[in-house]
Order: C-alpha cells, then sequence, then structure tokens
C-alpha cells in the first residue's frame, strides 16, 4: 500500500462505509419502532444487526440463526496447521444481545416479500418493514459426478468451518509419510477467492514438520487466481514449489485441472487429461447463494441481484441482500466485504425510514493469507460506484498487494496484522 499505512486502512474501513452515506445520524430518531429482520448470523448478518442498533436504537432488530454459535471460516485454515483450536474461532451471539438485537435460534424456510413475512420452522413468522438477508453460499453438487452432500462427509470440502474441518485435520494427521493431499479448487466466483491457495499452504506448514515428503496437488478449473504471484512465491520460499522436490504443486485449467468425476471407493480424481489418486481429498465445489435466497425469489443465475447503492434487491423491495450471495462485482466474496456491505445497507435502511435518498455509498476489503508461521501475504482496496456501468470499482491508488520484494521482517509483521484484523472484524460484527 502506498497511499497509506495499513493500519490506517484497517482503522479507516469501518468508518469509510458509514461516511460516505453523508446522513445525519443524530436527527435519526422516529416515533414508530420500525421493525428489522435480519436472516443470518455470518459477518454480513451481525455487522447489519449491530449497526442498524447503533445508528437508531429506536429500531426492533431480530436477528434469525439457525447455529446457536457462530464458526468463523476466515482462519479456518489455520486449524488445519494446528496453529488455531476450532474453539478459538466460534463465539456466541451475547454481544449483539447487549446491543439490543433480539437472537432467535431456528431456521428459516422463507422470506414472504408480499406479506412482509420472514417464516420459520419453529418460531412462526416474524412481520418486517425491512430484511437483511445474508445467506452465504450453497453448493452445485451436480458438478463433478460422484460427489455430493452424503461424499463430503468422508471426502470434506471443509468450506463451512466447523466438524469437516476438524475431519480434514484428522485425515491429514493419519495419512501416512509421503502421502498425497489433492486440493480441488472451484472456478470464479467463489467464497474466498484466496482460500484453497492459503489452505495448500497451511496443510504444507503441519507436514513440513511432522510429514516432510509428503506432496500438496491442488487440481484448479481456473489459470489464474487471487494473490497468484504472492503465492508462487511464497510456497517457492517455503515449500520448494517449481522444483522436483517441492511439496505443493499447482495445476490449472490449461494443464487439465479441470475435475469431472469422483470415484470416492478408490479415492480417484478424473481430471480432463488424467487420474488422479490421493490419501486425502479436499473438492471445494462450485458455488451459489445460499439455499434461503431460493426459496424467498431472491436469485436470478446463480447470485442475488442487488441496487449497488444500498444492496436493496432487485426482484424484491424492502429487502436487502448481503455478502457472498449477492451480486457484487468488482467486491470478492470475502469476510470484510460482507462488513462493509453492511454498514451501507444498515444507512440505507435508516435513511430510508426516514424519508431520505442514500448517498453515495464507499466500500472497503481487505484479505490477509497467512503461508508459512512468519510469511503473511494481503490484498486490500477502497471501492466505490460506477454509476455509468453499475459496477462497484476500487478507487486508484486505494489500496493494493502485498510488494513482493517485501522483507522477512514485513512478511512476519504481516502474520501478526492478520491475526489483528481478525480479532477487529469480529469485535466488529459481534461486540
Amino acid at each position: 500500500m502506498n497511499k497509506i499505512n495499513r493500519r490506517d486502512f484497517i482503522r479507516l474501513g469501518g468508518g469509510l462505509t458509514l461516511a460516505g452515506t453523508s446522513l445525519m445520524f443524530p436527527t435519526l430518531a422516529l416515533a414508530a419502532a420500525p421493525r428489522v429482520v435480519v436472516v443470518g448470523g455470518g459477518v454480513g448478518g451481525c455487522t447489519a444487526a449491530k449497526y442498524l442498533r447503533k445508528l437508531n436504537p429506536n429500531l426492533k432488530v431480530t436477528l434469525i440463526e439457525a447455529k446457536k454459535q457462530y464458526t468463523s471460516c476466515f482462519m479456518s485454515n489455520e486449524v488445519l496447521s494446528g496453529d488455531r483450536t476450532l474453539d478459538s474461532i466460534t463465539f456466541d451471539y451475547e454481544g449483539l444481545k447487549r446491543h439490543g438485537v433480539e437472537i432467535v435460534i431456528d431456521r428459516v424456510t422463507a422470506i414472504e416479500p408480499a406479506n412482509k413475512q420472514v417464516a420459520t420452522v419453529d418460531s412462526g413468522t416474524f412481520e418486517y418493514d425491512a430484511c437483511v438477508v445474508s445467506p452465504g453460499v450453497d453448493f452445485k453438487w451436480d458438478a463433478i459426478e460422484g460427489y455430493d452432500a452424503a461424499v463430503s462427509e468422508t471426502i470434506p470440502h471443509a468450506w463451512y468451518a466447523g466438524p469437516q474441518t476438524l475431519t480434514l485435520r484428522r485425515q491429514i494427521e493419519s495419512m501416512p509419510e509421503g502421502g498425497r493431499v489433492i486440493i480441488v479448487a472451484p472456478p470464479n466466483p467463489y467464497k474466498c477467492p484466496p482460500g484453497p491457495y492459503e489452505r495448500a499452504a497451511q496443510i504444507a506448514m503441519y507436514c513440513k514438520h511432522h510429514k516432510p515428503r509428503a506432496k500438496i496437488l491442488i487440481l484448479d478449473p481456473k489459470d489464474a487466481f487471487s494473490k497468484q504471484g504472492l503465492f508462487r512465491q511464497g510456497w517457492s520460499k517455503l515449500y520448494g514449489f517449481g522444483t522436483d522436490n517441492a511439496m505443493i504443486e499447482w495445476v490449472g485449467a490449461a494443464g487439465g485441472g479441470i475435475v469431472e468425476e469422483l470415484d470416492p471407493s478408490t479415492r480417484t480424481l478424473q481430471a480432463e487429461v488424467e487420474e488422479f489418486t490421493a490419501d486425502v481429498i479436499n473438492i471445494i465445489p462450485p458455488q451459489k447463494a445460499g439455499k434461503v435466497a431460493y426459496a424467498s425469489d431472491l436469485v436470478e443465475g446463480d447470485w442475488c441481484p442487488v441496487n449497488k447503492r444500498t444492496f436493496e434487491s432487485k426482484r424484491h423491495p424492502d429487502v436487502y441482500v448481503l455478502g457472498d450471495a449477492s451480486s457484487a462485482a468488482k467486491m470478492p466474496k470475502s469476510a470484510y466485504a460482507a462488513n462493509s456491505q453492511a454498514k451501507v445497507a444498515a444507512a440505507a435502511i435508516i435513511t430510508k425510514f426516514n424519508g431520505a435518498d442514500p448517498g453515495d455509498p464507499t466500500f472497503v476489503n481487505t484479505c490477509y493469507s497467512i503461508l508459512g508461521e512468519e510469511h503473511g501475504i494481503s490484498v486490500a482496496a477502497v471501492y466505490t460506484l460506477d454509476e455509468t456501468t453499475n459496477t462497484i470499482l476500487p478507487i486508484k491508488g486505494s489500496g493494493g498487494l502485498s510488494p513482493m520484494d517485501a522483507s522477512a521482517e514485513q512478511r512476519k509483521r504481516e502474520v501478526k496484522y492478520a491475526h489483528s484484523w481478525f480479532k477487529n472484524v469480529i469485535n466488529d460484527m459481534m461486540e
């Protein structure tokens, strides 16, 4: 980053999304108490619920989430290296309760825009004046023949942090010395673009100490990926990438990396050119918007079209879709992007309740990847809405990648920044 230092960038990020709305928040007290129902207790949903209450404490905000605790997907790759426990990335919703958010643990079956209601399995229906939906992603199970939800219990995707993360960790621990791990990366777009490549590095971190003859192969249906130059450089330095003794190998689409079929019984993958077998297979399937988005008629194609000024659904008024499920190009599908979008949506909802028009939004994203004990990399950008193309574009010079010529001390510092960034995001969304 050349314009501002990284610490200032992160500190400013949370305020940029709200400052860009041109709102005078102290004047927003309302006579009545509008009702906002938030569906989904991930980064987008929690951040929206918290900031709605912060911007107008008169609002009645209800967050509905199926799980009693939130387990963070970002930083979950560290569970695979052994640097982190699953408990360390698992959090309850008590902080949101302290902000006055009502928490309902239940599964939402559908949003009913015509009736302005949210239907649940056990808790009945909830009426709303505005509804925020942050449903995350679901998988396209028919994309790879032989791989489905049932098979994923033994050949895990581990793309939702939780039990499958531990399954994958145990399989890596149990494989023989000199064993092989295959990671099947998904096509664009998908949640956490650098995630598969950081995962390879985190597995290699473990194997370097405990199974030094192990091999990690990434089969990829793409020929380019996020932070590719930085990853290849880090893999080369730490794990011999590009040499005859490489621990990590990457095969892109042009080299035959597109996987077409899995035989679970033999742990054999059929790619376009050849077959591959491994002791441990991690398949990350192609992705689409979460199930509740489909049940609620919020999807066109695979994702939810939104007004990028407010994140209000283009299919149904007063429904706002955040995070991975939304069509928000060119913002990546990332946790920090969801956090930023949630603040913009919260401000837009408040202005609409107040009879005003939303201002110009500003968005921010940062993403860290940890490749080794003392080797971190990152990307950051501030975004604005280009009205002429209806595209969220990075502001030129606003961020950037970690420099390729960074010193060892800088790479070590990025690891510390990554862990601090994680704590800050969790605190911002839940505390």
